[in-house]
């Protein structure tokens, strides 16, 4: 999610260089931005962005960026799985995920795989402790929730096991 100060700020870059098009795209959010020879205001139609929709951004002299478009693509929605009967492994501090034990090793579990209760799912890292996640109850990981090196919370849901 951009801020308003970030988007101002590539305006500004675009503004002060000899750009005359600028496209970004990030996380399902895309900027593009146009200059124009008499433009008078920057307008912003936001979706993923903490303004409110089609508001001014600012006054601009003429010879400056035209439009700021900022849209959010609509991803297909994966298969719902439904989350009654599961169990939910989750993070019992904050930290960083880690999938595998090494940055080249296979992760410790995937989608499918049968697990014990004592078996370790993920490690979770924090001030350079790792800690290793264990599956809590015997079942099959129905999905994991978050990705390698991702940042979690305490009691975040890491992971979703179809106990037996």
């Amino acid at each position: 999610m951009l801020k308003i100060q970030e988007i101002r700020e590539l305006i500004r870059l675009v503004n002060d260089s000899n750009i005359v098009e600028f496209v970004y795209e990030h996380d399902g959010s895309k900027i593009k931005m146009k200059k124009a020879g008499a433009a008078e205001q920057v307008v912003v139609a936001a979706s993923k962005v903490d303004v409110p929709q089609a508001a001014v951004v600012q006054q601009q002299p003429a010879s400056v960026v035209e439009k700021v478009e900022v849209k959010e693509e609509v991803k297909p929605e994966k298969q719902a799985v439904s989350t009654e009967n599961l169990h939910t492994i989750t993070s019992p501090m904050v930290g960083t995920f880690y999938a595998a034990p090494s940055p080249d090793a296979a992760p410790y579990v995937k989608v499918g795989d049968k697990v014990k209760k004592d078996t370790i799912v993920c490690i979770v890292e924090a001030m350079k402790l790792f800690n290793e996640i264990e599956a809590e109850v015997d079942g099959e990981i129905v999905e994991v929730l978050v990705k390698n090196g991702q940042l979690v919370e305490y009691g975040q849901p890491l992971f979703l096991v179809k106990p037996e």
